[in-house]
Order: C-alpha cells, then structure tokens, then sequence
C-alpha cells in the first residue's frame, strides 16, 4: 500500500530525516508542515474532503472531484490549487492526482 503520512516536523527533525535516507535508511512517503497551525490551515475540513475523495483514485479532472463533492467546481478550484502549492496533490496531464492509497497524519500534542 502506498501511504503517506501527513506531519508536523522542525527544520531539523527534517534535516535528519533527510540526511538517514543519504545513509539508505527509508523513510517513507511524508509531506510535514512547520507547525500544527500550518498543516490545519492547509488541510481545512474540506481540503480534507477532497483528499478523501482522490485518495487511491488516480488522475482525476477538477469538475470530477467537485462533482464527487458536490461542491461548486470554482471553489474546488481554490482548494486543489492550494494544496497543489502546499505540495500535496500534483497536477498532471489530464487534471490532478493525489497519488497515495492511504493517509497517516502523525503529530503529538504536549502540554504548554
């Protein structure tokens, strides 16, 4: 199964990661955000949705994803760019693709 794993990581912790995949050391699919208050901008409840509905599906057209929704494909619009630009769906030739089959969102929470 192709899984990614959604996650808050420091600029170092993100260092160190990348330098144990230069030492071989795998360390799966990962697209983290600096704070958890970034990764909740980004992944709004219905950017959710959306990654919910192209998670596994391959390329899909835009007015695909609105109509699975049944949302207005203006404002889909406006959620796939931003997540197209946070790095989360690519686009592709025919429309956009999310290509995972499953999602893992991975963050810990301490007390202040």
């Amino acid at each position: 199964m192709n899984t990614v794993t959604l996650g808050v990581s420091s600029i170092d912790e993100a260092k160190e990661r990348l330098a144990a995949a230069f030492r071989g050391e795998p360390q799966g699919q990962r697209i983290s955000f600096v704070s958890i208050d970034l990764l909740w901008k980004t992944i709004s409840p219905k950017r959710w949705d959306i990654i919910q509905a192209m998670t596994g599906q391959g390329p899909l057209a835009i007015r695909e994803v609105a109509r699975r929704l049944g949302r207005d494909v203006k404002a889909v619009h406006g959620d796939v760019l931003a997540l197209i630009n946070a790095g989360v769906v690519d686009r592709v030739e025919n429309g956009v693709v999310f290509p995972y089959d499953a999602v893992h969102v991975d963050f810990m929470l301490k007390a202040a």
